[in-house]
């Protein structure tokens, strides 16, 4: 299937590396005007030039911090400005961090929550209404397969990202009127750089390759995901293709996931 985002802006927290970097890219090729956006400037930097070797659109990195309201704000502004609307919103920032529940502190909670859940609560706040207004808007709220089957040493994600499904089915009850669609992606095990962390702090006398196989050996589909085809799944959902999906929590996990 041929998905074009021809005459649509996007935002894309997260946006300078990994699966954020892999949608800005698969957005670009689709013909979309993009927004990175990262707390990193030199990563903003580097991933800004690959997705303009790919453009058929413009493309904007901007440096920001979504666990300050005010940055989001400023934030939103200037790209709404060059860009002129904001019709795509992928909140996909914030990595893994896990513990027993017992040894996590409320700093800890609190930094998981503000980047998790207060920045997608507050860059939804600031794009519905010009969604609402121009009656086409979609909103991609980046979850965890681990937000519908929490385990144990889950927390503080599982429950921040569990808090991100609510807030998108309650988003997407309420924009449906307008024609303002809202998903969340349940991300599995995905070929990222948090991959590339992981193999370093647990296995750094295996090579990342045999690492990366080992860890994909006890996925159903018997491998890890490529960012590319998550960012597959997120271009049809930023599309009119996808013109009647709405409230849905979709696993992109090779299985991994118990339930549906």
């Amino acid at each position: 299937m041929q998905i074009s985002l021809e005459g649509r802006s996007a935002i894309i927290t997260g946006g300078s590396r990994g699966m954020g970097r892999a949608m800005a890219l698969r957005f670009a090729e689709s013909c979309a005007d993009v927004a990175i956006v990262s707390r990193s400037q030199a990563a903003l930097d580097e991933t800004k030039a690959a997705v303009e070797a790919v453009a058929k659109g413009r493309v904007m990195a901007v440096s920001c911090d979504v666990t300050d309201a005010a940055a989001i704000a400023d934030m939103f502004g200037t790209v709404n400005g060059e860009l002129g609307k904001v019709d795509i919103l992928v909140n996909n920032a914030g990595s893994s961090a896990r513990a027993p529940f017992e040894e996590i502190t409320d700093e800890v909670w609190q930094a998981d929550l503000d980047i998790k859940l207060f920045a997608a609560i507050r860059t939804c706040r600031l794009a519905m209404p010009g969604m609402k207004e121009r009656r086409w808007g979609r909103i991609l709220n980046i979850a965890t397969v681990g937000a519908k089957a929490p385990g144990a040493g889950g927390a503080p994600t599982a429950v921040s990202r569990a808090a991100g499904m609510a807030l998108t089915k309650v988003l997407s009850a309420e924009g449906a009127p307008y024609n303002v669609l809202v998903n969340a992606l349940c991300t599995g095990k995905i070929i990222t750089d948090q991959v590339t962390r992981r193999h370093k702090k647990l296995k750094p006398e295996m090579s990342e390759t045999d690492y990366i196989a080992l860890e994909g050996k006890e996925l159903p589909l018997g491998r890890l995901g490529d960012a590319e085809e998550y960012a597959n799944m997120a271009c049809f959902l930023a599309s009119d293709a996808a013109s009647y999906i709405t409230g849905s929590a979709v696993n992109i996990d090779g299985g991994l996931s118990p339930v549906l």
